[in-house]
């Protein structure tokens, strides 16, 4: 894929990955449409990005509230018309146990993480369709693989995209649309600094930026970082359920009353 002259969007703009893309993709001559709840943000960036090669569009969206989204995305496709990149990256997550177990935390954490991206794809489709092209990217995580601790809902959601992509990528093939699943491992973002935990092969948002778009050009159909924890989690994966739980329930593995969103 050249990313020149293309037209990208990019939700969960304002910070950790997608602010990292941003800075990345602002040095190639393309158009970007942000996405973020946070709009002085978002103006910051396009100020500081403005002697950069890309046009830089900023809109403020909750990607959960489907009718912002269905309006935003109106008010995008009638600058541009069309999109050739939509890399789907909102995502926030919750630490949720048996003493602060609430519906609200899931309805928030699935409406961002997984809701969003399908709202998104709902307004952007028909075009992709029309042109039979583009290319739809959304950013899961190795932590799809297990139900972690305290991150029941979020590995859910995360879950949740991957599935659903695995199945979307076949049902787009004959439109020549390509459909790429992004699973990073431990990035340092606003969201990961809340943790007090060992994160194993912690990158920077840049590095993981840099590896985005290297796959993106390379036209991968799966996006998957640190190589290393990529097989620890495989390993992780295999472990039969009893085992894992019961090595889950050890108190070194335990975390609690964490709450963390990016």
């Amino acid at each position: 894929m050249d990313l020149e002259n293309k037209n990208i969007l990019i939700t969960g703009a304002s910070s950790g990955i997608g602010e990292a893309l941003v800075k990345s993709l602002a040095e190639y001559k393309c158009t970007l449409f942000l996405i973020s709840r946070n709009m002085d943000k978002l103006r910051e960036m396009q100020n500081n990005l403005s002697s950069f090669p890309a046009e830089i569009n900023i809109y403020r969206c909750d990607v959960s509230k489907k009718d912002e989204v269905k309006l935003t995305a109106a008010e995008m496709l009638s600058k541009s018309d069309t999109i050739d990149l939509a890399i789907l990256n909102a995502g926030i997550s919750r630490w949720v146990f048996p003493e602060n177990y609430n519906s609200a935390d899931a309805e928030e954490t699935f409406g961002t993480n997984f809701l969003g991206m399908i709202y998104w794809i709902e307004n952007l489709l028909p075009k992709f369709i029309e042109r039979k092209k583009g290319t739809i990217a959304a950013v899961s995580s190795l932590a799809d693989n297990r139900g972690y601790s305290g991150s029941g809902f979020y590995c859910a959601s995360k879950a949740a995209i991957s599935m659903y992509f695995e199945g979307l990528a076949v049902d787009l093939n004959s439109y020549n649309i390509k459909v790429v699943t992004i699973k990073p491992g431990f990035v340092k973002t606003p969201m990961t600094d809340k943790n007090d935990f060992m994160m194993p092969f912690l990158i920077t948002p840049e590095k993981a930026a840099d590896i985005i778009i290297k796959g993106l050009i390379k036209e991968k159909r799966y996006i998957i970082f640190p190589y290393v924890m990529y097989m620890l989690t495989r390993l992780v994966g295999l472990i039969p359920d009893r085992l894992y739980e019961f090595f889950a329930r050890q108190p070194y593995f335990k975390v609690r009353n964490k709450q963390s969103e990016n």
